[in-house]
């Protein structure tokens, strides 16, 4: 692209030496790219690294410190679900904000600060209201940045041809890390270090959101409305299609199966006589799978639709937690997690890919806020509540309704495939 460029400026009558010339520059443009790629994707996989890390302790291990701090079952399905239904306003509502500024680094910074002041509250909290409110703030806060992050990482796809893949597994990476930590912490210093392994997660993520690139406002954008600023009409538009909104029931209804595993997998792999260390590795396992997955997927995610992805991942959905519903022994629950890689990893790239396939730049955010309220929002905190409901009385057996979730993903992507051909 670069010696096209040139080229074409140089005059008819070039000579050697203006070619030579020409190459010089054209291979210092090259030099330059590559540096801008190279910087863009240090600074992300840091911050994918951070966030991860926060999700790597939370997910496993926060349920096991709200037990030891005294909360139920049922109270521990309420404090996880809360959050995630209030992100139906707050995470669209930020995302909005951030695309409308085009200052998207500054509105995951604010949320990583404001994640930071919640769990050091959370810390100093003791009963169920108090650790409501920290713990609803903290999730909302985390969960925030995340779709903004999206969006600033694809940004540097379209711009400085970064792989989001070997971005984002980074973010696996440090899952892997932290579940390491926070069982080798549990099993030594009891649950009550979770909390800290949060607090110095999210410093680290506020940290790596300041040094987030500024990429989107150097970047040359036609604004769709005549003030030259994002509007609610327009983000209707793409939200209120057929099409966006099977995409994301499908995506999310695979992506909410996960609930009875990330609310309570690592209280029911305890009370069958796991230690702490073997929950983690169990963990790091799926996530390894993951990682694996995002690495090599920058060779093949051009050739595949973004839907069969999401088709894989159901169909591992509906094996995993079928399998998982018959409390199968340690042996079978090692290649089990390993279909992590499908349930989460191949769904989620399906989703992310969609996305930038789909939806015009300047929309970027506030769609993958769309999808992440949809998913961590409704469909996740429904399936949450669902398993506090129901894990006391059926215990492992509530994997099975996570199976229907997975059934119900796999209708809804076959669907959007049909629609995509018929177009």
């Amino acid at each position: 692209m670069f010696r096209k460029t040139y080229g074409d400026s140089l005059p008819a009558r070039a000579n050697a030496g203006d070619s030579s010339k020409g190459l010089f520059v054209t291979l210092s443009f090259k030099r330059l790219a590559t540096s801008s790629q190279t910087a863009f994707s240090l600074r992300l996989s840091g911050f994918f690294a951070a966030q991860f890390f926060v999700y790597g302790v939370q997910l496993p291990f926060l349920s096991v410190w709200l037990y030891w701090r005294g909360l139920d079952p049922a109270e521990i399905g309420i404090v996880t679900a809360v959050p995630l239904f209030l992100r139906l306003a707050i995470g669209p509502a930020a995302a909005f904000l951030a695309d409308r500024s085009g200052d998207r680094r500054q509105a995951v910074l604010t949320a990583a600060l404001c994640a930071l002041l919640a769990v050091l509250g959370l810390s100093l909290a003791h009963s169920f209201f108090p650790i409501l409110i920290a713990t609803t703030v903290f999730i909302i806060a985390v969960v925030t940045c995340a779709p903004i992050g999206e969006a600033i990482a694809l940004a540097g796809v379209r711009q400085v041809g970064a792989d989001y893949g070997r971005m984002r597994l980074w973010g696996s990476l440090s899952f892997i890390v932290a579940t390491f930590a926070g069982g080798a912490f549990v099993g030594t210093f009891g649950p009550g270090s979770v909390v800290w392994l949060l607090v110095a997660g999210t410093a680290a993520l506020a940290l790596s959101a300041w040094v987030i690139p500024r990429l989107e406002e150097a970047e040359p954008r036609e604004k769709p409305s005549a003030a030259g600023q994002l509007t609610l009409a327009e983000v209707s538009r793409v939200a209120g299609s057929r099409t966006f909104c099977l995409f994301v029931f499908s995506a999310a209804v695979v992506q909410a199966s996960h609930a009875v595993f990330y609310v309570f997998g690592s209280l029911h792999w305890q009370a069958q006589g796991f230690s702490g260390t073997t929950i983690g590795i169990l963990w790091s396992v799926g996530v390894l799978a993951e990682v694996l997955l995002f690495a090599v997927s920058g060779r093949f995610i051009n050739k595949i639709e973004p839907v069969s992805l999401i088709v894989a991942g159901a169909v591992a959905a509906i094996i995993r937690w079928g399998i998982m519903a018959l409390d199968p022994s340690l042996v079978l629950l090692f290649p089990l997690q390993l279909l992590h890689a499908l349930t989460f990893g191949a769904t989620h790239l399906g989703a992310m890919h969609f996305i930038h396939r789909t939806v015009p730049q300047e929309q970027a955010g506030t769609a993958q806020a769309i999808f992440a309220t949809a998913t961590g929002g409704v469909a996740m905190g429904l399936a949450t509540l669902l398993a506090g409901k129901i894990y006391a009385p059926l215990g492992g057996t509530s994997y099975a309704a996570m199976a229907v979730l997975g059934l119900l993903g796999l209708f809804g992507a076959i669907a959007l495939r049909r629609q995509r051909v018929d177009q």
